[in-house]
């Protein structure tokens, strides 16, 4: 039935081509008459657009200065409040106006970008000098000015290394551009010219001068990407610069955000947010345009895989390199190896009576495994196999019903527990008992500070007994609060952190490895005493504590700009999760020409084995 309503309908894909086509038309009937303009007709029309959208939008304007002007005569600030509401409600109307009239000149201006690509890579391209070519000549060696003419040369370096333009916008890559400007995901395959086609909907947008944000997953292509296609942006009087090149709180940094386009990691724009929110005067805030347009490459890592990462900025804490890391260090080792062997009891135990068709009993002690040590690798094997998560997970609920009374049936005969999801770790008795043997009864124990300050109100002591008596009250209670805290971050460290997985030592330094990309997050520390904790279990020096001063999650950051588009190769598959998100559409791209690659599905075996043995059939049969 699905595949009779796909035929008389068409696919999506299909659909969506058939809405942009009319645009590709209209694109390339400009083209046709833009090719007999001169270069200095060409670039006329760049002031010419900025000139429509700021007609456009000038009567708003005013009203803003207005309303401004009035702010500023207000002395009193909550009478300033309904000033501040209108001129929020005249911004939605400046920028609806601004997309209406970029759709109006949505074709003519994709066209000329088309034919500035074309001219570029037909050779030199010279035009009368403005002040901008005479001071990109000063600073770039591509671009020389003789006399009143200015020459862009069509070689210049990206990235150290010489590149000709030779780029010409396909008819795919125009839709690719429309789909961007939309607001929307361009699903394009590798090697179809991303790079090239953000440059339509950049140089659009970038003419209602409110900033144009290119967001790119390193530095490399961020810098690349900025010098690869600055000249064709700077030939139409458009400043670009990347913000990765540039310290951060910086002039410059602040300046390339004044860019009318503005290229870098996404990392650096959520920290340069952060900072600004930090900032205590106006003036050492970056982003001061605000968030009007980004394109963000590779957005399914970005938007989804990178989505709930968030971004940190952390400083030192008071007595910060005071800690117990080291002392405690051996009670948690005492406790993992103690709960190893349990779990492993347990697990045996599981297996056995599984075997048997025991499988309501063997589910609980597969499931105080798992509570116990839930990455233990002869668990993680065991519960591969077909029909084991389900018992697990049947068990669990069993035990969560009543709202996880019974949970403390499984939980009691371990010494320590761990929720994964939430990567909380809780001490138990058993465990309590256990690190208690060599140290007084209560080292480990937290006093219940209200019950023993209500007794102290009661008892018949002078009033500065009393106080004497609180103070030492509340001190115990600090350091073993901060004791047993220690213990909990041991024991994280211990449990749920693996090295050469989440983290690496180089350098004799503890290193954060990015899950999602596999590299190293120099400079990031895990908060609230976890670094420390791991740099204590793997023997390295423990540096002094840190705390959040500012954070973010990249899903929350991108979430504020007014537009938002993406381009990848593999977004189709998250589709749902983009719309869920973030409200963004994925339109899929065809390629220039048709694809010849065979592709196939994947196979995926449960075992290295399994996998190993496949790959040498598949050996045999070539």
């Amino acid at each position: 039935m699905l595949k009779f309503i796909s035929k008389l309908v068409g696919s999506k894909s299909d659909r969506d081509l058939k809405k942009l086509q009319p645009f590709v038309t209209e694109i390339n009937t400009y083209s046709q008459q833009i090719a007999a303009m001169s270069n200095d007709e060409l670039r006329a029309k760049t002031i010419s657009f900025k000139a429509t959208i700021s007609q456009a939008t000038a009567e708003l304007e005013e009203e803003k200065s207005t309303l401004y002007a009035q702010i500023a005569e207000t002395e009193n600030y909550d009478a300033r409040e309904p000033f501040y509401e209108q001129i929020e409600a005249l911004d939605v109307q400046v920028l609806e106006q601004i997309e209406i009239v970029l759709l109006r000149l949505h074709p003519e201006a994709f066209g000329i970008m088309r034919e500035t690509s074309k001219r570029f890579a037909a050779g030199d391209v010279r035009a009368k000098a403005t002040d901008l070519d005479r001071e990109l000549a000063k600073r770039n060696a591509h671009v020389s000015i003789n006399g009143d003419e200015v020459i862009y040369a069509n070689i210049w370096k990206a990235a150290g290394v010489d590149i000709t333009w030779n780029m010409v916008h396909y008819d795919v890559q125009l839709i690719g551009g429309t789909v961007l400007h939309e607001g929307k995901i361009a699903e394009m395959q590798t090697g179809e010219g991303k790079t090239l086609v953000a440059t339509l909907p950049v140089y659009l947008n970038a003419l209602a001068g409110r900033g144009v944000h290119v967001v790119t997953v390193n530095d490399y292509l961020a810098k690349r990407d900025s010098e690869w296609m600055a000249p064709v942006f700077n030939f139409h009087g458009l400043t670009i610069d990347c913000i990765d090149k540039h310290q951060s709180n910086s002039e410059e940094r602040r300046l390339a955000y004044y860019s009318d386009i503005t290229y870098g990691t996404n990392n650096e724009f959520g920290f340069d947010y952060l900072r600004d929110n930090m900032a205590r005067r106006d003036e050492d805030r970056v982003q001061t345009r605000g968030h009007h347009f980004a394109i963000v490459d590779e957005v399914d890592s970005v938007l989804i895989d990178d989505a709930r990462t968030p971004l940190i900025i952390s400083g030192p804490t008071p007595k910060g390199d005071q800690h117990q890391f080291n002392e405690l260090k051996s009670f948690v080792e005492d406790l993992m190896t103690a709960q190893k062997n349990l779990v492993q009891k347990e697990l045996s135990e599981a297996k056995k009576l599984i075997a048997e068709g025991k499988v309501d009993e063997g589910g609980e002690k597969l499931l105080r495994a798992y509570r116990g040590l839930p990455k233990s690798k002869p668990l993680i094997k065991f519960l591969s196999l077909d029909g084991m998560k389900s018992i697990l997970h049947k068990s669990e609920g069993v035990f969560l019903q009543e709202q996880g009374k019974k949970m403390k049936l499984i939980d009691e005969e371990l010494f320590f527990t761990i929720e994964e999801k939430n990567n909380q770790i809780d001490l138990t008795g058993n465990g309590t008992e256990l690190i208690s043997k060599s140290t007084a009864k209560d080292f480990f124990v937290m006093p219940d500070i209200t019950l023993e300050l209500s007794l102290l109100e009661d008892a018949e002591i002078s009033s500065d007994e009393k106080v004497q008596q609180k103070d030492k009250i509340l001190l115990d209670y600090g350091i073993k609060s901060e004791r047993i805290h220690t213990v909990n971050q041991l024991l994280k460290a211990y449990a749920l952190f693996e090295k050469d997985t989440e983290y690496v030592i180089m350098d004799n330094k503890v290193k954060i490895v990015d899950e999602q990309t596999g590299r190293i997050m120099e400079g990031r520390r895990y908060s609230d005493g976890l670094h420390q904790a791991i740099e204590a279990k793997e023997n390295v020096k423990i540096e002094a504590a840190t705390q959040t001063y500012a954070t973010i999650t990249l899903q929350n950051y991108f979430r504020m700009y007014h537009k938002l588009a993406g381009m990848t190769g593999t977004a189709e598959t998250e589709a749902g999760e983009f719309w869920e998100i973030y409200k963004l559409e994925v339109v899929v791209i065809p390629t220039n020409r048709p694809v010849t690659r065979d592709d196939r599905e994947d196979y995926v075996f449960k075992t290295n084995r399994e996998k190993y043995t496949a790959v040498i059939e598949e050996i045999g049969k070539l």
